[in-house]
């Protein structure tokens, strides 16, 4: 052990000095600290810091890690004195929110919010590093939007009121990553510990001599009362000796069980997206208070959902970050989701590179530009199979399909229900169904939009630059492209049964799959009535109401305050494939082809065994593919697969 430290040390000792050698002497460093994926250099003379503005690039390229410079906080001036600066500085055209500048002085950041929030950063952030050098704080600026998420508020405050536990959980963390490698001869094996040959509870467990990282972790919300099929393999998992847990998006069956991990006692991070971390906190909330109202068992509460946001790091697209001695992470944009993010995993110095897709879309959307294909290395590709057999309609014309489906309905003068995500399909939606009636390609009607809904959008709002050039353009151009006058904001989780009196109306609520939420009240207020539509517009997992409904049950129990009520259903059911976040066969298969370069094994995860097989058999099959795919490997949950044996 003491020779191992010994190793570490001179490692640690030769990565300073090469830092050191870069920093000027009038800049006064002051303290280098190791702080999480950061490093994190203190300077005293802030002034001097306009003369060297591509310093932390400079020397990121030169060490291969990701450096942050700050001022020391003796060095620093009073928040007072510093918003006074920033407000006298920032261009009028900024926006800048007097009432929504909150400085966190553990780490020495101000967050800042401005309705041009790009203002205050200035091309090649030569304005931000003015702020820096005047005031001795590093400005984050913030998006202000039409209306607020709740949630966001409420995570900054759990931040700034947890900073000075949060600066010491990244230095405890920073030693760790920052560490050399101990073993020379190295591994890299996986193990699927859910969401393999069915769709639900994602956890994946990438394991190689120095590191442990979990990817996912993961919820069934089809099978909720049963833990050996909601939840991953609990007991196949050292928590303990996990290094990090990477989350692809933030959809309940890939995050369901993370704070689980934080009320058995992990104290280690978690790595994905800002958006996704925002997503994620409402989802899991949301999961909270449904479970409770329909009294179903959660083995968590929202004191482990905070804790888990607490060691939340955020990394942007394709900002490669350090997350154990011998792994590095790139996240990329996966089409699927704001925020979802392709996970490549560098693994020792050249040893290994797997790609995890998470779910995603291999097409662009009205909302996201499609998942992306080029990586630095490819050995392993661990691919999503949703839809590995289905081809599903065309997106034009899955929009076409709603358009005619609402303007029957409306004829008719009656309700459309959409059940949807709460993140992701609900925004889509919204915005076809405002450019239809902005078109007069449906009647104007109200479009009643349940509270959860409306908490993604105003997330959707803050970060533009995750959605496509369409939308981020209009909503750079101060438009709001998601509500309109006909929107209808309804506060409140409860369904209004005065709602479905409004005829013809449409009304989108959650949960997608009909598994709780307002959208189970809405849909037995509306089922008995022929003239009434529900459209399901994203995928539907067995043994939850909304693949009954979809497979033409006619009579439904649905469970309320512990009673089993049968609801007969004569309103109109209908399903449109095209709306889906995830890839179909099709573009599956182009995926794989498309991928640079190209990956020696391939394995299949997150599909019914039906979908998985014929998607593994087509691969086999192509010659394209037979030509670079050494392996094509359809693993059960507990398989381990040692992928350097290969």
């Amino acid at each position: 052990m003491t020779s191992g430290r010994l190793i570490l040390d001179k490692s640690k000792l030769v990565l300073l000095k090469n830092i050191m050698e870069e920093v000027p002497e009038e800049l006064e460093l002051a303290n280098i600290e190791f702080e999480g994926p950061f490093i994190v250099l203190y300077v005293r003379n802030r002034k001097t810091l306009v003369k060297y503005p591509t310093l932390a690039q400079n020397i990121a390229k030169k060490v291969r890690k990701r450096i942050l410079i700050r001022v020391s906080p003796d060095a620093r001036l009073s928040p007072e004195e510093a918003k006074k600066i920033i407000m006298e500085y920032s261009p009028k055209d900024a926006g800048i929110d007097p009432n929504a500048i909150y400085f966190d002085e553990a780490s020495g950041e101000v967050l800042v919010k401005a309705e041009k929030p790009g203002y205050i950063v200035g091309k090649g952030s030569v304005f931000r590093n003015l702020l820096l050098a005047e005031t001795g704080w590093r400005v984050i600026p913030l998006r202000t939007t039409p209306f607020e998420s709740k949630v966001l508020k409420e995570i900054t405050s759990v931040l700034l009121k947890q900073n000075t536990y949060r600066v010491e959980f990244l230095r405890t963390l920073g030693e760790r990553v920052h560490r050399d490698v101990v073993y020379k001869n190295n591994y890299v094996r996986v193990t699927a510990l859910g969401g393999f040959k069915e769709v639900g509870r994602s956890a994946v467990l990438v394991e190689t001599r120095e590191s442990r990282i979990l990817l996912d972790f993961g919820i069934n919300v089809g099978a909720f009362n049963d833990p050996n099929k909601a939840y991953p393999i609990i007991d196949a998992l050292r928590i303990d000796e996990l290094d990090g847990v990477i989350i692809s998006h933030a959809h309940l069956d890939h995050i369901g069980l993370v704070p689980l991990l934080y009320k058995y006692g992990y104290r280690g991070p978690i790595y994905t997206t800002r958006p996704t971390r925002e997503l994620m906190a409402i989802m899991l909330k949301d999961l909270v208070e449904v479970s409770k109202k329909s009294s179903r068992y959660l083995p968590y509460g929202e004191k482990d959902i905070v804790t888990a946001l607490l060691h939340t790091i955020t990394v942007d697209y394709e900002e490669v970050t350090d997350v154990a001695p011998d792994a590095k992470l790139t996240m990329y944009n996966a089409g699927h989701l704001l925020g979802s993010a392709i996970v490549h995993l560098h693994i020792g110095m050249g040893l290994y590179n797997i790609v995890y897709t998470g779910d995603f879309k291999y097409a662009d959307s009205r909302l996201l530009s499609r998942a992306h294909t080029e990586f630095p290395r490819v050995e392993a590709l661990i691919m999503e199979s949703t839809y590995g057999a289905t081809i599903q309609e065309p997106r034009n014309q899955a929009e076409s399909r709603l358009i005619e489906i609402v303007k029957k309905v409306a004829e008719r003068r009656g309700v459309i229900l959409i059940p949807v995500f709460a993140a992701g399909r609900g925004q889509e939606v919204l915005l076809v169904l405002n450019n239809a009636m902005k078109q007069g390609l449906i009647p104007e009607m109200n479009i009643y939009v349940e509270g959860l809904v409306n908490e993604v959008t105003a997330i959707h709002l803050e970060y533009p630059e995750y959605l496509n050039k369409k939308v981020r353009d209009e909503i750079y151009n101060g438009e709001n492209p998601f509500i309109t006058d006909h929107v209808k904001i309804l506060e409140g989780p409860v369904a209004r049964p005065d709602i479905v009196e409004d005829k013809p109306s449409i009304i989108i609520a959650t949960n997608g799959m009909l598994n709780g939420g307002p959208a189970v009240e809405y849909f037995k207020l509306l089922a008995s009535d022929p003239r009434n539509a529900i459209v399901f517009v994203g995928y539907q997992a067995e043994g939850t109401l909304g693949r009954s409904l979809k497979d033409g049950m006619k009579e439904v129990p649905i469970v309320a305050e512990n009673k089993v009520e049968v609801v007969k259903v004569e309103l109109e059911v209908q399903s449109i494939e095209g709306f889906s976040g995830h890839s179909d066969q099709k573009e599956l298969l182009s995926y794989v082809k498309d991928v640079n370069p190209k990956p020696k094994v391939i394995m299949l995860n997150h599909g019914e065994p039906s979908a998985i097989e014929a998607l593994a058999t087509l691969l086999k099959r192509t010659r394209e593919i037979k030509q670079f795919a050494q392996r094509i490997i359809v693993p059960s949950n507990l398989d381990s697969i040692h992928l350097t044996s290969f």
